[in-house]
């Protein structure tokens, strides 16, 4: 190996590492591009429908689709929604608040979470990782282990470019889905026989090739006779799409399959109206030349003689700094020079304007509102005039509720990464069994820093307006309404809020947090009465004849009986 300029810091991990920790897959940074385009020519035609022969090939577009100036700031704005960065927090923590299980439970897994997110550098890379899912529809991981010693659990985590690595499923000759009855008879598994039936055996597992992008320019997926390429076990590597499938050709497709069209048709427009303004923009001239009875070759030498006399044509050569004048050829975007016979009008110049409405970019706006309201961005977002609004919710456009659903959809998509690497982990390593994962996999949710604030002033406001009502109500609770049904159809509370909110306030109460409402209260304070306070304290009345003598004098008018 060559000596490499410069200089290599040492690997903090290189002494510790096992020799029993492989992987095929070698260490790559997902916000860094290893694809490389082989030589040759390639050809290039107007796709507007967003036609595809294979799935290399939709990625391909879609990553070519993000480069453009729209795209990309679409694209900015979903994911700066769904990730959102902050100094002091991580942008996704594990919620287990509605886990049953023990609270050292609870603590080990979110201590696994941690470390899985540490060994991706979640924290840092959280919106480039984002991005790619979202971009390529798809994203894939490589869960290493030390074959060794597998109760350590998961080692590191590798990202796997998606155009060098694919799910392939084999199902066993002769089985039901064959369409030769010879196969179903020779096999036994007669789908009209469900007692004696056997479902034939599937195999699935992931194909990685590392030299698959490279081969005839990337147009070919992995292949399982390509030299170098590797099988691996399918609960070996972590597989997320975006959920939208292709039923027709069984595609797996991005978000941004939506805005092929959209933005096709936006460049082509936007490149016919640089055309349009470059050809109209110019005020030329137009000079009608009186030839007479001239003969028609004489007539053209003698327009030629005239143009070469009056016209100039100022060239400045911007390598020398000189002008010069180059008045040998004529373009299209110059004056016109037009001959005109005895008996019209005499010699006459006159002016042909330029375009009118090169200012008209209303089709322009019009792709560039589709283009949004296909990738489900509010088209309003594309006004920078406008000012951001923390009002009443009447204010907040239905748009950008919209928007706020789909990315949390986006999230919850997401998370089924961190759901698959944490279940790898705490069965490794022997904290939790595949059973137990099967009940505790529903309660286990992801809780995603929020920057949008419509909808947390949507719930404060609607809040607002429940207590009024509960207020109004309150002297008619007891004749008209019960508290039952305050609760049920006032606050929307259902039984098992009702239950759980009963036994927070309980306890809440037994601990001292809130003040017992079934407590005697101090009529001279107004506050509850602590059974085990002296009752001087109190309040309460003191039967004392003497002291009641003297109040009755000092209460007594003067000249009056006491």
């Amino acid at each position: 190996m060559s000596k490499l300029f410069g200089f290599k810091l040492p690997d903090p991990g290189a002494g510790k590492a096992s020799k029993s920790i492989v992987s095929p897959v070698p260490p790559t940074d997902e916000d860094k591009s290893d694809f490389y385009l082989s030589s040759g020519f390639y050809g290039q035609y107007v796709d507007i429908e967003g036609v595809y022969k294979s799935e290399q090939d939709l990625i391909r577009r879609y990553r070519e689709m993000c480069l453009h100036p729209e795209c990309d700031s679409a694209i900015e704005d979903i994911v700066n929604e769904a990730i959102v960065s902050d100094l002091n927090d991580s942008p996704v923590q594990v919620e287990l608040s509605n886990l049953p299980a023990s609270d050292k439970l609870k603590d080990l897994i979110r201590e696994e979470f941690q470390n899985i997110k540490n060994m991706m550098n979640f924290d840092r890379k959280a919106h480039e990782i984002f991005r790619n899912w979202y971009i390529d529809g798809r994203v894939f991981y490589h869960k290493v282990i030390d074959l060794k010693d597998p109760s350590a659990g998961i080692q590191d985590i590798r990202y796997i470019d998606p155009l060098k690595i694919r799910l392939v499923r084999k199902q066993e000759k002769g089985g039901p889905n064959s369409q030769s009855p010879f196969n179903v008879a020779r096999s036994g598994n007669d789908p009209s026989d469900p007692e004696n039936y056997k479902a034939p055996e599937v195999e699935e597992y992931y194909l990685y090739d590392p030299n698959s992008s490279q081969k005839n320019g990337g147009g070919i997926y992995p292949n399982s006779n390509a030299k170098g390429a590797v099988k691996i076990s399918k609960d070996a590597i972590v597989f997320v799409t975006s959920g939208l499938v292709d039923r027709n050709k069984q595609t797996i497709l991005s978000y941004l399959h939506k805005a092929i069209k959209a933005l096709n048709q936006l460049r082509m427009v936007e490149d016919s109206l640089v055309i349009y303004r470059l050809s109209r923009a110019p005020e030329r001239r137009i000079f009608y030349i009186d030839v007479g009875n001239l003969p028609k070759v004489k007539a053209e030498q003698y327009l030629r003689d005239v143009m070469n006399r009056y016209r100039n044509k100022l060239v400045y050569n911007a390598n020398t700094g000189e002008i010069r004048d180059d008045k040998k050829h004529m373009a299209m975007l110059e004056d016109f020079w037009l001959p005109r016979r005895e008996g019209g009008r005499g010699t006459e110049i006159t002016t042909l304007p330029g375009g009118q409405n090169l200012g008209e970019l209303a089709d322009v706006d019009y792709f560039q509102t589709k283009l949004y309201k296909s990738l489900n961005v509010p088209s309003s977002r594309l006004d920078s005039s406008g000012g951001f609004n923390l009002g009443r919710s009447s204010e907040i456009l239905r748009d950008e509720l919209k928007f706020t659903k789909f990315v949390g959809r986006l999230r919850k998509r997401f998370s089924g990464m961190f759901n698959d690497m944490l279940k790898t982990q705490l069965i490794l390593k022997n904290i939790i069994t595949a059973d137990d994962w099967q009940e505790l996999e529903d309660h286990i949710q992801y809780d995603y820093l929020y920057d949008n604030h419509f909808s947390d002033l949507k719930e404060n406001e609607l809040l607002n307006e429940q207590l009024g009502v509960i207020a109004a109500m309150e002297p008619y609770m007891g004749k008209y309404f019960s508290a039952q049904y305050v609760r049920n159809k006032i606050l929307k509370q259902t039984e098992t809020e009702i239950i759980e909110m009963d036994e927070q306030i309980e306890k809440e109460i037994k601990d001292g947090i809130l003040p017992d409402p079934n407590a005697p209260v101090d009529p001279n304070t107004g506050l509850p009465i602590d059974p085990n306070a002296d009752p001087m304290s109190l309040g309460e009345p003191i039967n004392d004849p003497d002291l009641a003598q003297q109040e009755k004098a000092v209460e007594a008018p003067e000249g009056g009986e006491i």
